[in-house]
């Protein structure tokens, strides 16, 4: 089955959420479970570009669905998708608080399934039909359509060159590209480049990813790829 969307679903009561699942993929949503906020923050790490929409319970194990929210606010790939609160916390404040905290709907428990996938259906047909154009590998992430470059949640300043360097290694994470390689991705129409310039290049890439930069591997006597 195609699936038009994925959606995020955070719920700890395990079979609530399993049927919800079932009702949303029936319509043709591919839905990523977490049973606890840990679990949601590795879902969102680990498909940052791929999630449309988020349908979060406030009041669940480890992390809130409050912190949940407000880590996706914070996400440079993730931050403008709908948040849709799904919660037994159902008083005017805890509603207010939670549109505040950054959600775009907020649902009372119990809610049926139909009117859950209304509010889904709404929230998705605000946004952008065109596809995000990020990348990422484990926490760098790359906005191809803006050329900009994230660790995390912090802006790296890359030249062109770096850029182009970093999202070729990125997109095919498990190859070994040789200097050779990269000289005749980065070099264009430029005859006087030289090997040594690669190694300048990714010596810059490392030193401004900060902590990720060990993620580029050297492979002696190869060239360079990308290592978890």
């Amino acid at each position: 089955m195609k699936f038009n969307h994925k959606i995020l679903l955070l719920e700890d009561e395990i079979e609530a959420a399993d049927m919800l699942a079932d009702f949303l993929q029936m319509h043709d949503f591919e839905v990523l479970k977490a049973y606890n906020g840990n679990e949601a923050l590795s879902i969102i790490k680990e498909n940052p570009a791929n999630v449309d929409l988020a349908v979060l319970d406030i009041m669940v194990p480890e992390i809130n669905g409050i912190e949940v929210c407000t880590f996706i606010r914070n996400h440079p790939v993730m931050k403008d998708i709908p948040v849709i609160f799904l919660t037994a916390k159902d008083n005017e404040t805890d509603e207010i608080y939670g549109l505040e905290s950054g959600a775009d709907d907020y649902i009372a428990k119990p809610a049926s399934f139909n009117l859950i996938l209304a509010r889904v259906k709404s929230l998705l047909r605000r946004q952008p039909t065109s596809g995000t154009g990020w990348i990422n590998f484990g926490g760098i992430y790359l906005d191809l359509q803006a050329k900009e470059a994230w660790a995390e949640k912090k802006r790296i300043d890359l030249t062109h060159t770096e850029f182009g360097i970093l999202e070729m290694l990125i997109r095919q994470p498990n190859r070994v590209f040789t200097r050779q390689e990269i000289l005749e991705d980065i070099s264009g129409e430029d005859k006087f480049v030289f090997d040594r310039t690669v190694d300048v290049h990714i010596k810059n890439l490392r030193i401004k990813l900060g902590d990720h930069g060990s993620s580029i591997k050297t492979f002696r006597g190869t060239g360079y790829g990308m290592n978890r």
